[in-house]
């Protein structure tokens, strides 16, 4: 995978950029893959149910509205989300068991960490565009994301 300042050189035009907002915790510090969106907030059950599904390579971007004040993310999620072929995870809050999802084999990038969970309500939206940091996330859009930031384009570029 070419790194995100080599697209930013490479497709301009063809590229937007979040704003430097997240931090890498996963285990690959560079992933890519098509986006599937999930609008939440200090609820995660719309997380769990999809990383129980087949990844197949593509990227959970979740909007969870900035929230600070619980993880939308732990160990077992990330897991489960490895295991089932997921290329990464953005997260628009906060995520927890960083030490453990450090030695997952899955891209995670999030605003933070915190150590409470979520409740599990069943409130959320998947396939949604969602929108942060200056960038609309729109479901099948293409996210390229390293320790340089996050990119996202209308199709694949490499």
């Amino acid at each position: 995978m070419k790194s995100t300042p080599d697209l930013c050189d490479e497709y301009p035009q063809l590229v937007r950029v979040l704003e430097p907002m997240l931090s890498n915790f996963g285990g690959r510090e560079q992933f890519a893959g098509p986006i599937v969106t999930v609008k939440c907030f200090e609820d995660n059950s719309c997380v769990k149910d999809l990383v129980g599904t087949a990844g197949q390579g593509r990227v959970l971007v979740v909007d969870a509205g900035g929230s600070l004040r619980r993880a939308c993310l732990g160990d077992m999620l990330a897991e489960q989300a490895s295991v089932n072929g997921w290329a990464g995870i953005i997260m628009y809050g906060c995520i927890r068991d960083i030490d453990e999802i450090m030695a997952t084999d899955i891209g995670v990038q999030a605003l933070g960490v915190h150590p409470m969970k979520t409740d599990k309500k069943g409130v959320g939206e998947i396939d949604v565009p969602v929108t942060f940091g200056g960038v609309t996330f729109t479901p099948g859009d293409y996210l390229y994301a390293d320790n340089n930031g996050v990119v996202v384009s209308e199709r694949q570029l490499v």
